[in-house]
């Protein structure tokens, strides 16, 4: 079986690329892996080495959340039909809602990661201005999950808002998201330092780590993550004061992240918007007790291994918070369930079955591996 992906190296959606890619070649799948949004650097892609059946084609035509992208669509597309001409791939597996509307006679999975509308419905509270690029864009939403075979989402949230503001998908799914648990480090050789850790794009308002800002909280924070919108030069905490034990980091490697998460004790998951979210899959990985913003799509992947606090209030987490430094056996308590949640829900085996299943109802018998 031969699988053409793409994917974009701007955001998590690398991460979800490189557990798929490296899942589906280890059944035996050939994978054509094709990247935009920019070449990525070469510890982004160190994990392809020596890996069999992986044909690897980067590139670094603009996303479709990008301002003025429409030339760069217009021109990946076409290059991408070009590669499907060339490979001859069984299935398309597609990270972007535009490439469903590709000319190719080859069934396609459209993934729903994200969008730009249900950002700004569950960050602003509203729907987005009318614009030209706006109608644009939700034209080419709607006109991928249409032309879509189906359509996957990583959250059942995330599903029903494809339906709720663009179109509904005529086969619509959801697979969660997943990480290798062998990355992550459950059982340091110390207890756990009396340390907050959250991770994310820090120009993103939907990530809302900022709120870690407003109050005071009872141990040190760090918070981990690019600062700089990939569209502009602007400072995500230009005019934001700092306080005092609140430690920023850049972006991590892996192995860096996977320190932290080890050494930490709380993991904040302070998202407005987020239809799934790795950061809290690999803290969970981690043992850290994570507390998490009260919106639907956290509730639906962590309702029981997670200590909710109300959404974009500030007080509210600090009361989390300072409930589990106070509580040794309830903080222990919450790391025990979020490493058990995120082994048995959320690591790539699962990921990697659930995808091999919904293939199954789309290619032919005799293109499916032994």
């Amino acid at each position: 079986m031969h699988i053409l992906v793409t994917a974009d190296t701007v955001g998590g959606v690398w991460t979800y690329a490189r557990e798929l890619v490296t899942g589906l070649v280890h059944r035996g799948i050939k994978v054509t892996l094709v990247s935009f949004g920019d070449i990525p650097a070469p510890q982004q892609s160190e994990w392809m080495q020596g890996l069999q059946g992986l044909d690897y084609r980067p590139t670094a035509f603009k996303l479709e959340w990008m301002q003025e992208s429409e030339a760069d669509l217009e021109a990946s597309a076409a290059y991408l039909e070009e590669v499907v001409l060339e490979t001859s791939p069984d299935l398309l597996h597609l990270n972007q809602f535009y490439y469903g509307a590709l000319r190719c006679d080859v069934p396609r999975i459209v993934v729903a990661h994200s969008d730009v509308v249900s950002w700004w419905v569950a960050v602003r509270g509203q729907e987005p201005p009318d614009s030209s690029w706006m109608r644009w864009y939700r034209k080419i939403v709607a006109r991928g999950v249409i032309n879509a075979t189906a359509v996957i989402a990583n959250s059942w949230w995330m599903l029903d808002q494809i339906a709720q503001h663009y179109v509904k998908p005529d086969l619509g799914s959801v697979v969660y998201n997943g990480r290798t648990p062998s990355l992550f480090n459950p059982h340091p050789g110390k207890s756990k330092d009396d340390l907050l850790v959250t991770v994310g794009r820090l120009w993103d308002a939907g990530k809302n780590a900022a709120m870690l800002l407003r109050e005071e909280m009872p141990l040190p924070i760090c918070i981990i993550g690019n600062d700089r919108h990939p569209e502009s030069q602007g400072n995500a905490f230009t005019g934001i004061p700092s306080r005092a034990g609140v430690q920023f980091e850049p972006p991590q490697s892996e192995n860096q992240l996977s320190q932290f998460f080890a050494r930490a004790a709380i993991y904040a998951a302070t998202s407005r918007y987020e239809p799934f979210g790795l950061a809290p899959v690999e803290a969970g990985l981690s043992r850290c007790a994570i507390v998490a913003s009260d919106i639907p799509s956290f509730r639906e992947l962590w309702n029981g291994a997670a200590l909710f606090f109300r959404n974009d209030d500030a007080v509210s987490l600090k009361e989390a918070v300072t409930q589990l430094v106070n509580d040794c056996e309830l903080r222990r308590h919450y790391a025990d369930v979020a490493y058990k949640h995120a082994l048995e829900r959320f690591n790539s085996e699962r990921m990697i079955d659930d995808y091999l299943n919904f293939y199954q109802t789309l290619v032919p018998v005799n293109a499916l591996p032994a």
